[in-house]
């Protein structure tokens, strides 16, 4: 089974498409990857809870996503990486990176920044 990191990038996406009742990338790629386990980060809530106009109902959809904490591990891969970057990645995209490759998955968004992880992302505007 396909395990995905679910990058605030997508997210927004979704939700944009969600609320405007038009399908576009995101309900596309949910439906071409019906059998993916999906999962959501902290990084992930935060990011798009900052921009959310009803936080509440966010939260209520976000929940159908499996949780992926942030622990130590994560952190050691997040300062092992920039430390070892010739270009730094934002503190919030390192992170991702991170979570999904401790986990053993794609992630999945649209974040030029994310194009440097190769076949562990897949932007999900791109078909």
């Amino acid at each position: 089974m396909k395990h995905c990191l679910l990058d605030s990038s997508f997210i927004i996406d979704l939700l944009n498409e969600i609320a405007g009742g038009k399908a576009g990338a995101a309900l596309g790629w949910l439906r071409r990857n019906s059998t993916a386990a999906l999962w959501i980060s902290p990084v992930t809530l935060a990011e798009v809870l900052e921009g959310a106009d009803d936080p509440d109902a966010v939260k209520d959809y976000l929940r159908r996503y499996a949780w992926q904490g942030i622990h130590r591990v994560h952190a050691d891969r997040v300062a092992t990486a920039q430390r070892r970057a010739a270009r730094r990645m934002g503190e919030n995209d390192a992170w991702q990176a991170a979570i999904a490759e401790q986990m053993g998955a794609v992630l999945v968004g649209h974040d030029k920044a994310f194009k440097r992880l190769g076949a562990r992302y897949e932007d999900h505007s791109q078909k």
